[in-house]
């Protein structure tokens, strides 16, 4: 079954009413109840008794997303809690790599400590601890320089500030986000492809294929860098679907 994502919007956040000057365009929205007057929600279109939340020329009326657009603002701010997420849990990493870089000699030893508790273990099973890949991958940490780590450390910050601003802009639906996300999210996409080639898990390959769907949606839908008419045709499909455009053109077809 469809999404109603005009009433759906409105059962949570109320509906929202406009009284245009023009008297033809005032009258459609208008209705005399028993129960006093009652205004078109701008939104699902449904009668609201009650006072018109403001009034003035149609064209000042606010741009209230409608259908499609209504749809887009929740995928965008799903996008946008998906890129808040993983930028905390970078900053978290980068804390980690820096904290590993002030003591690696004390993780050294703890690390070594433990490896060797759990050897008779390993060792019953056949199992040669010493040169498995995970124990091999974490020494050659070990050996890296104080500088590199930091350098490490601070780009990862960098790129997690770079998700937490995509975030940010996604949620409150900035066209600048939408651009960004797009240019960043691509520019990863070679890193992640290679990630995937030398380790495949089933994280990877789902994080790689949102990745893709995200540009390719953002791309497509809100008209970036020219596409499908661009920016214009975006303002122009935003203002199609908006009730009191629907309601003059639907005037000046019966006049």
């Amino acid at each position: 079954m469809a999404i109603d994502w005009n009433r759906r919007t409105c059962s949570r956040r109320g509906h929202t009413t406009y009284a245009p000057t023009e008297p033809a365009l005032n009258a459609r929205l208008r209705a005399d109840t028993a129960l006093g007057e009652a205004w078109r929600c701008l939104r699902c279109g449904d009668f609201a008794l009650g006072e018109p939340h403001g009034s003035g020329p149609a064209e000042n009326a606010p741009l209230v997303p409608r259908g499609k657009a209504l749809r887009d603002i929740f995928v965008l701010r799903f996008l946008a809690l998906e890129r808040l997420v993983r930028g905390v849990l970078i900053v978290l990493i980068a804390w980690a790599v820096w904290k590993f870089s002030n003591s690696q000699d004390a993780v050294r030893d703890f690390f070594d400590t433990n490896l060797t508790t759990f050897k008779p273990v390993a060792d019953h099973f056949h199992y040669d601890l010493e040169h498995a890949p995970i124990v091999d991958t974490i020494r050659k940490t070990f050996d890296y320089k104080h500088n590199t780590l930091l350098i490490v450390a601070v780009a990862l910050l960098a790129y997690a500030l770079i998700e937490i601003v995509e975030a940010y802009g996604l949620w409150l639906g900035r066209r600048w986000a939408e651009y960004l996300t797009v240019v960043a999210t691509a520019a990863f996409l070679p890193l992640e492809g290679y990630e995937l080639s030398e380790h495949v898990s089933a994280v990877k390959i789902c994080t790689l294929l949102l990745n893709i769907a995200a540009v390719v949606w953002i791309l497509l839908s809100k008209r970036l860098f020219g596409l499908r008419g661009g920016v214009v045709a975006f303002e122009a499909e935003r203002h199609s679907a908006s009730l009191l455009e629907v309601e003059q053109s639907a005037r000046v077809t019966v006049a």
